[in-house]
């Protein structure tokens, strides 16, 4: 990568995560405080933890086609803003009211996909993946911290202090995009980034495609749910201090890690995908059933392993996925909608575990997400065999219009090559191939032809 590509990926990376640490740091603790705020009820509660993602599945359309309109930089400028006016909202709030009101105008700076076409912007399309993967291995190191930091800062300085703490890494973020954070010499349009409207009902109408989007919706939902009800277990029937909840989040994180990279391999390198997706899946759903059965320490923390190895390895597989299913000039569409379900479950999930801390015990409601995981299951078991193809992009500027004809041609014609897709006006082919059979220097030899 060039140096600006190397900043635009560091710089980029950290603002998402950030942003990713300020949002989830309040999960594994909010609902063993959110009693201390006027007017709270259980369904509040939950509604103060999963309300982010309405709001963000709302917005996020809007900033993206702003951002192509206005600037990528003054779009994340203006989201990192409203997540800092969220954040210190909340961080004064005296009520649970002026909570959800803080969380929402935090998932009004929906800049997720605006951040993805600022790095699509400031990289060629031969490193795009390399920039891209940055920042997403960035967003899974976030939510791990956040799970740590959480009891921590908690514990220490309340949760009007993670607020502060919130805001300020915002702030930091406007800084990083204003400073450090390269300018692009211009912003174009990239179909394997950004989502397009004419799109839209071809991804809706792909099964495959809605398989995934359903399951990400179950996942965040889950996700959410059980963390509104399963911190109050380890204070109220486990005795542990908050102070030292995140000594077992970190445990948890590394022994799940240990067991989600073998997995990540086999579905991988043994092209075992589907098998390993459902094995996934069933981890999760077990997870949950333990939850209900089993009461004590031990048990308990090997069922949160266990939870966090499925959801994990979901959570790297799943975009993957999407990427192998969708048409190649398609992918950012199909990200699109794939992530707005994922937002939109996280706030159905927050909901759901309110209404279940206010009506059922803890532990039957473990019980109950695992029917809806289950239920996935089923759903997932139909889905077809994925593809063992990865997603390729061709820059083709330095071609006029009959060679680039030509080029497509012969490239149908390569070894490995499953699927092309050539915009002559963009000069920018998009490929599925396999990796086992495509042969790169074939393609530079037709792109110096």
């Amino acid at each position: 990568m060039l140096k600006t590509e190397k900043q635009a990926a560091v710089s980029l990376a950290l603002v998402y995560a950030f942003r990713m640490i300020g949002l989830f740091m309040i999960l594994p603790v909010f609902s063993l405080y959110a009693s201390d705020y006027a007017g709270a009820t259980p369904i509040l509660i939950g509604l103060s933890i999963g309300i982010y993602g309405l709001t963000q599945g709302l917005f996020q359309l809007p900033f993206g086609f702003l951002s192509d309109r206005v600037g990528r930089k003054k779009m994340i400028i203006l989201g990192l803003l409203l997540f800092v006016a969220g954040s210190m909202v909340a961080a004064m709030a005296d009520s649970i009211h002026q909570i959800i009101f803080g969380r929402a105008l935090q998932g009004m700076g929906a800049i997720a996909a605006v951040v993805m076409a600022l790095a699509a912007d400031l990289s060629r399309e031969e490193v795009r993946m390399r920039v891209m993967a940055s920042i997403g291995m960035s967003i899974g190191m976030a939510f791990m911290l956040s799970m740590i930091l959480g009891p921590i800062f908690a514990a220490n300085f309340g949760i009007s202090g993670i607020f502060w703490i919130t805001s300020m890494l915002a702030l930091l973020s406007i800084f990083i995009i204003l400073f450090i954070t390269p300018t692009p010499e211009k912003q174009s349009f990239h179909r394997d980034t950004q989502l397009s409207i004419g799109d839209i009902s071809k991804v809706l109408a792909d099964r495959e495609l809605l398989r995934l989007d359903l399951g990400v919706f179950v996942l965040h939902m889950v996700l959410a749910a059980t963390f509104v009800l399963f911190p109050l277990i380890l204070r109220d029937q486990l005795q542990i201090e908050v102070l030292q909840h995140w000594k077992t989040y970190l445990s948890v994180f590394i022994i799940s890690i240990v067991i989600m990279v073998p997995m990540i391999i086999v579905a991988e390198k043994k092209r075992k995908m589907k098998p390993m997706f459902l094995v996934g899946i069933l981890v999760v759903g077990l997870a949950e059933v333990g939850l209900y059965l089993f009461n004590g320490y031990v048990p308990m923390f090997i069922m949160l392993v266990l939870f966090f190895a499925g959801f994990n390895f979901l959570e790297a597989s799943m975009p993957s996925l999407v990427a192998k299913i969708s048409p190649a000039d398609m992918k950012g569409t199909a990200m699109g909608l794939f992530s707005s379900a994922q937002f939109l479950g996280a706030f159905a999930g927050g909901l759901l575990g309110g209404v279940m801390l206010a009506y059922e015990s803890q532990n039957l409601a473990f019980l109950q997400l695992a029917v809806l995981v289950m239920i996935w299951w089923i759903v997932a078991f139909f889905m077809k065999k994925p593809k063992a193809v990865t997603s390729r992009i061709v820059s083709l500027g330095k071609l006029d219009e009959s060679s680039i004809i030509s080029f497509r041609e012969k490239a149908e014609q390569l070894p490995g090559v499953q699927e092309i897709t050539v915009y002559l006006e963009d000069k920018v082919a998009y490929m599925k191939i396999d990796k086992k059979l495509f042969d790169d220097d074939a393609l530079e030899g037709l792109m110096a032809k």
